[in-house]
């Protein structure tokens, strides 16, 4: 979309805001709630700006190369074409291997158009599955090239619907292989290791892991025939879904892993991101921040979210938000509080101690614990965007978040309870749109903030950082 639509666009969500500053009855009504239907009614009814069919129109989008450009970290806040980049996104972490079984792959398209069209702009998804059922890696460094294959359609849907992806590079746990698969693979080569953790530490399975990450970032996709290190769809590399290295609190283990590891992918590719893909615990370099973990047990697994995410090659900080397994799974006020304080932290450090943006890359609540219901996920999901949005408003580093996680119809056997399924969760729906339409136009705010005076300012800002979310 070029600048003058944008502006034109904007201008018009203007109009209707300040006319709810003056009190002024708009299309026969009056008050907050109209303004902001008829907010969300122009949208719809707009070619390029809408939240039924996605927040910008998808025909133009695929012609609109030129736009299409890598986001980059800019202090503490994301960047793209010189616009901010303030992020409002979901996971949905098997979406390759769907893609890989044609009877499935539909779910994929299903699935990036639905979340489009609550103008949701980045998806965290698996780049890996290692040794397991439609394994993408069936031994270090041999790949199956069908797989390979639906990663590739994954990446090539994605920017059909302007959905960015962040792509993790291998799991903690044992789900899809994890690190747990390299110890077995370097037992089979004759290697005597007795733990997973040693993942990080032998030699052999550092390289092991240096040879996927290479594979995949000098794939060339055969659907665009663009190389992954190449690609702007790619939103950053995540180098590991949650590692925690238990075997050595002291967190010298998983450092010394990051620091390598961040270096190498840079190395390769120097125009991506890098994320490490942590739960966000403190550890030993920061005791006083330890206060803010939701248990003991969290500063015995061998990460330190401040240290960690100050090692070179980092671009950004990710953080997860599970009150409900972290602290208690019976539903309560507290999980709000928490919820809160542990994003708040996140954030001062981030911008105090890293200079970095931060996401919170996975949060959400399950249906299967005690006391659940959906106004319940609806107030959690409207905690953590209230929180952003008070970022957000003072140029902090909240940076965005994603859902865990966003489903289609049809995959409820997929499901591990935190599953949104949006036709069928109408408030959720409109609350995660509402929010999308806010980040929308804050990260248009530059081309055109000049341009009005401080009550039409205002009165915007009433409708970005009002708390009826």
């Amino acid at each position: 979309m070029d600048t003058c639509k944008r502006c034109f666009i904007l201008s018009l969500v203007f109009f209707m805001v300040f006319f709810e500053d003056l009190g002024t009855n708009v299309h026969g009504f009056q008050g907050e709630e109209q303004i902001e239907t008829t907010v969300e009614d122009f949208l719809d009814h707009s070619p390029h700006f809408t939240t039924t069919q996605g927040m910008y129109d998808v025909e133009e989008v695929a012609d609109d190369d030129d736009d299409w450009q890598m986001v980059q970290a800019k202090g503490n806040q994301f960047v793209v074409n010189g616009q901010p980049f303030y992020v409002n996104g979901f996971n949905t972490y098997w979406l390759m291997v769907f893609a890989a079984d044609q009877s499935t792959r539909g779910k994929v398209s299903e699935l990036f158009q639905q979340a489009s069209s609550v103008g949701l702009t980045v998806c965290r998804t698996w780049a890996f599955n290692d040794g397991q059922w439609r394994a993408l890696q069936k031994s270090p460094s041999v790949y199956d090239e069908e797989v390979f294959k639906a990663l590739d359609f994954v990446v090539s849907e994605a920017k059909k619907y302007k959905i960015r992806l962040i792509l993790s590079l291998v799991n903690n746990w044992n789900a899809y292989g994890g690190k747990a698969q390299y110890v077995k693979w370097g037992n089979a080569s004759g290697l005597n290791l007795t733990s997973d953790d040693e993942f990080f530490s032998h030699p052999a399975l550092r390289s092991y892991y240096k040879s996927h990450v290479k594979a995949v970032l000098n794939r060339v996709n055969t659907f665009t025939n663009i190389t992954y290190k190449n690609d702007p769809t790619i939103f950053a590399w995540e180098l590991m879904n949650e590692p925690r290295c238990t075997s050595d609190p002291s967190g010298d283990t998983l450092q010394s892993w990051i620091a390598e590891m961040a270096a190498y992918v840079k190395s390769l590719d120097a125009k991506h991101m890098v994320e490490i893909g942590l739960e966000g615990f403190y550890g030993p370099s920061a005791p006083a921040r330890t206060q803010f973990n939701p248990n003991s047990y969290a500063t015995q697994v061998g990460t330190d979210f401040i240290r960690n995410h100050q090692a070179l090659g980092v671009d950004f900080a990710s953080v997860h938000i599970y009150a409900d397994s972290w602290i208690s799974p019976s539903i309560s006020d507290a999980h709000l509080e928490f919820t809160k304080s542990w994003m708040e932290a996140h954030i001062e450090d981030a911008e105090k101690y890293l200079g970095m943006p931060v996401i919170f890359s996975e949060f959400g609540v399950s249906r299967k614990d005690p006391g659940y219901n959906s106004s319940y996920r609806d107030t959690l999901i409207n905690t953590v965007y209230k929180t952003l949005l008070n970022s957000t408003k003072k140029g902090g580093s909240g940076a965005g978040s994603l859902l865990w996680q966003l489903f289609p119809d049809g995959t409820d056997y997929m499901d591990d309870g935190y599953a949104i399924v949006l036709a069928k969760s109408p408030s959720t729906s409109n609350l995660i749109s509402l929010h999308s339409t806010r980040v929308a136009i804050f990260n248009s705010r530059c081309s055109w903030k000049c341009r009005w005076g401080c009550r039409k300012k205002n009165s915007l800002e009433k409708f970005l950082y009002r708390d009826d979310l």
